[in-house]
Formats: C-alpha cells, sequence, structure tokens
C-alpha cells in the first residue's frame, strides 16, 4: 500500500500544478505529460497515473474555494487534509499573482468557437455523485473572500448565452418529433420573471410544461453550481416536470447534460447562505 504523500511532496504537486493553471488562465499552450515527467522526478517513486489523481484533488480543493482550476484535471474529492491546508497558504501567498487572472475568469464570456450546433453530440451523460469517505473539519479558512465560480455563473451575459442554447436545442428537440406547435411555445421565462424558480418553460412531447433551470460555465461538467432557495423550493415542488440544464465548456466546444427531479435527487448540497430576521 502506498505511503499518504508527505508535506513536501504535497507542496510541490501545488506550485506545478498553479503553474499549469496560470498557463490556462492566460491562454498559454502547455503539456501536462511534461509536467508529470518534470515532477515525478521530485517525488518518492510515484506514478504518473498517482500525480494525475494527485492534480484531481487539487481540482477539487480550488473547486471548494471558488477559484477556477484547470478543465483537463477534474475534481476528485477523497484527498489527504493536508492537501487543503497547504493549497489555502500557497494561495495565500500568491494571490496577488493570480487575482487579476481569477478576476478576469469570472467576467470573460468567450464567443462560440463554431456557431453551428450538432446536439446530439453536446448532449453528454451527467457525472456521477463523488462519494466522500475522509470526514471534513467543520471550519477552516478561506484562502480568497471572494467565491469567482459563483461571480462566475452570476454572470449575465455567460447566463444568457447558455439559456439561449438550451431554448435552442429544445426547440430543436421538439421539431425533431414532429411537434412544432410545441416548439413554438418554448419560452424564456427568467427574461420577465426573476422569482419564478426556474429560467425556461419548455414542454413535454405530451404538452405539459416543462421547467428548465440553466446554470453555465466554461469548466468541466463537475463544476459545482449555485442555486437560490427559491430554485430550490420550486424544484421539490415540482420534481416530475423539474429539469437541471448543465451547460459546460461553453466557447471552444460547449456540451451540456440534463437532470431530471429535485435538487436533492441529483446533487449533494450544501447550505452557504441563511436569511434571518427578528
Amino acid at each position: 500500500m502506498k505511503e499518504d504523500w508527505s508535506e513536501q511532496e504535497v507542496e510541490l504537486a501545488i506550485a506545478d500544478y498553479f503553474q499549469m493553471l496560470k498557463n490556462e488562465l492566460h491562454g498559454r499552450p502547455y503539456n501536462k505529460s511534461a509536467h508529470r515527467k518534470e515532477l515525478i522526478r521530485l517525488l518518492k517513486n510515484r506514478s504518473e497515473g498517482s500525480i494525475e489523481f494527485k492534480h484531481q484533488n487539487i481540482s477539487a480543493v480550488l473547486a471548494k474555494f471558488g477559484i477556477p482550476f484547470i478543465k483537463g484535471y477534474k475534481p476528485r474529492w477523497n484527498y489527504q487534509q493536508v492537501l487543503e491546508d497547504k493549497a489555502a497558504s500557497y494561495i495565500q501567498i500568491h494571490f496577488t499573482e493570480f487575482e487579476h487572472s481569477f478576476e478576469r475568469f469570472a467576467e470573460m464570456v468567450p464567443e462560440l468557437a463554431n456557431p453551428s450546433k450538432d446536439f446530439e453530440t453536446m448532449l453528454v451523460s451527467p457525472p456521477k455523485i463523488e462519494e466522500v469517505a475522509e470526514p471534513r473539519a467543520l471550519y477552516k479558512r478561506r484562502p480568497v473572500k471572494i467565491n469567482y465560480l459563483q461571480r462566475e455563473q452570476a454572470n449575465q451575459e455567460l447566463g444568457s448565452r447558455g439559456e439561449s442554447l438550451v431554448i435552442e436545442y429544445e426547440k430543436w428537440r421538439l421539431n425533431e418529433q414532429g411537434l412544432h406547435n410545441l416548439s413554438e411555445k418554448v419560452e424564456l421565462v427568467s427574461a420577465y420573471d426573476d422569482g419564478a424558480g426556474f429560467d425556461i418553460l419548455s414542454r413535454n412531447p405530451n404538452g405539459t410544461d416543462k421547467y428548465i433551470e440553466v446554470k453555465t460555465t466554461k469548466l468541466a461538467k463537475e463544476t459545482p453550481i449555485f442555486f437560490t432557495s427559491n430554485e430550490y423550493r420550486f424544484s421539490r415542488e415540482n420534481e416530475a416536470n423539474y429539469h437541471l440544464y448543465r451547460v459546460f465548456d461553453f466557447g471552444k466546444s460547449p456540451k451540456f447534460f440534463t437532470l431530471l427531479g429535485d435538487f436533492d435527487s441529483f446533487c449533494t448540497k450544501e447550505p452557504v447562505q441563511y436569511r434571518g430576521w427578528f
């Protein structure tokens, strides 16, 4: 059985990861394989697979902190606590090097690389919910005050483009089934009612209402989503017809997956904000 990574090994992996992340955020090419081969020389008999898994763990830590991560390393949530501690320390020390890039990530809305859309290939299977075996401490310092992933999701232009993509898909889906009259009824409810609890009103093949909530990101499909208490409540009240459409990799090659039900049925949730009154 492999021994846990030492603190020094963890620090080396984090430093290497952030070198790659800096290149990615600036749109500069880099080679993940070359990075692994260089890093492996500094570690204690670690395989390339082990290094890749550690980089995926780092992605999970950054996602937890609300920081953009490397798209090619999907978050894996079972990690040593020391990894989270070391990543927090690294971010605090080097934050000024990345602050502008993090802000630009949240604000940037890319143009679609290919305006023509092949919806049959854009629709993919959803990620599996990963069971987190290691207990988490109740309180841990956050290395940054701003949740850049939440800020990205709140980007109105990005959200609008994701909604437009889903509307096109819904109309295409209904037209493909010969339901042209239902296709004409697809509408963007959030344009005139931002408190409805969903974004798009579409139709099921039998003509009944289909409620769609759209969440869009430029990152990978495992990127956490953020939803309001109103959206959560509406999903529970209308779980038989409530659909989450998760648009991801928006820009170069956008894709999306769909989930039916309420938020309790298709994701692990964590309360991050409450309202109090007197």
